[in-house]
């Protein structure tokens, strides 16, 4: 049996398609009837695309009329007719105008769409700012938990991990703006290239190792509490599976599913049923790491109350409830607000949310993690100390050189 086609279109695409599709109909029409020899005496206006509809050869003096366009979501009444007469001029004008006769939502007028256009120009600034604040952020805190080697352990080793897919899914949004929307001149509609499907599967796999880090995040640190504070290093590979092994089988699945039953477009669609593939583990990230937010939340509650507790491990328990608190965003426990509403609700929020707040979420991370450390200020006063006392040793042997010559 014949493998089943599924072609889902991107929402901003189905209209120019559709259209596409009349458009090459309709002059398919025209050419085949400019080969066949017309009738002596014959007059009247030949077959028409006028941008919207196809106008079929009609007699001089006639009129014909055709129905709206049946366009889902772009026009709201597709019953009305609209009339166009064979004149000795050629085709009059469309009686009445489609916007009238088909009730078309409101389109904007010029100042409506550079309006848009503008939105949507600063929204790129304002998340390309976002990413590459996060990305020097990211740099600079795996380059000093790299450096010093007595933030070397299991809990900064993660870090780190969790570090690199916030760098990742950064460079993958810069690379997709570039493949997909830097020439203006392009058809993103029509547009299939090995280039932009391999730029979107790339997008994708970051972003699920985005969410699975985040995950191991909360795993390690319910794992910390349930084992008082020691974790074992053996949980590493564990991690390490689960944040790059998970996101990579995953997105293997769905390019081979795409390419199998789907490949069409730049697979940036969200309309595709293939699009849960990647949905479905997103979405079991999220709700693992809420439950595990609200068990860590209640086991440190447990422990601050605990009349047996001493005072020293009740300040460090208090420091580690500030921190889970600072970390909501981090759980992604924000994300459920939109993870259940289809893909078209709340567009404009959504962007807003995801773009531009998003777009901080790695400078967060790493001020969180690195930068607002005891630990890490610890180490580097120390470091800096020693640079101190060591420059000011060679200053002082210099200065005995001369002095002794």
């Amino acid at each position: 049996l014949p493998s089943p086609k599924v072609r889902g279109t991107h929402p901003d695409c189905s209209v120019v398609l559709h259209f596409q599709k009349r458009e090459a109909e309709c002059l398919e029409r025209i050419r085949s009837e400019s080969q066949s020899p017309a009738l002596p005496g014959q007059a009247g206006c030949p077959t028409e695309w006028d941008g919207v509809s196809c106008w079929p050869a009609l007699p001089l003096g006639q009129s014909r009329d055709v129905g709206c366009p049946e366009i889902l979501n772009v026009f709201k009444n597709s019953e009305g007719l609209i009339q166009r007469n064979c004149t000795e001029w050629g085709w009059s004008l469309p009686r009445p105008p489609y916007h009238s006769a088909c009730q078309l939502e409101t389109l904007g007028s010029n100042n409506d769409t550079e309006a848009k256009a503008c939105h949507f120009v600063t929204m790129k600034v304002l998340y390309t700012c976002g990413y590459s604040t996060s990305l020097a952020a990211l740099l600079l805190a795996i380059s000093i938990f790299s450096c010093f080697r007595k933030l070397h352990c299991t809990r900064n080793s993660i870090h780190i991990h969790f570090f690199t897919s916030f760098i990742l899914r950064g460079t993958a949004v810069f690379i997709k703006d570039s493949v997909l929307f830097s020439d203006e001149s392009i058809d993103h509609c029509t547009m299939s290239t090995v280039t932009c499907k391999a730029a979107i599967a790339f997008f994708q796999y970051s972003v699920l190792a985005n969410f699975y880090w985040l995950l191991v995040e909360g795993l390690y640190l319910q794992t910390l509490l349930l084992f008082t504070f020691t974790c074992d290093r053996s949980y590493t590979w564990g991690y390490t599976l689960i944040g790059w092994g998970v996101p990579m089988v995953t997105v293997g699945v769905w390019v081979l599913t795409r390419l199998q039953y789907d490949n069409h477009g730049c697979w940036d669609d969200y309309s595709s049923l293939y699009w849960w593939v990647i949905k479905a583990p997103i979405l079991l990230a999220i709700f693992v790491n809420f439950l595990i937010f609200l068990n860590v939340t209640r086991m440190l509650a447990q422990k601050i109350r605990c009349p047996d507790l001493s005072k020293t491990h009740k300040q460090q328990y208090m420091r580690l409830t500030k921190s889970t608190l600072l970390l909501i965003p981090l759980f992604g426990v924000h994300y459920v607000v939109f993870a259940l509403f289809p893909e078209h609700v709340g567009v404009d929020a959504r962007l807003y949310f995801e773009l531009v707040l998003g777009s901080y979420q790695g400078f967060l991370v790493a001020l969180l993690y690195c930068f607002l450390n005891g630990e890490v200020q610890a180490e580097i006063r120390r470091n800096w100390g020693t640079w101190q006392r060591s420059m000011e040793s060679n200053v002082f042997n210099l200065a005995t050189q001369d002095f002794t010559a």
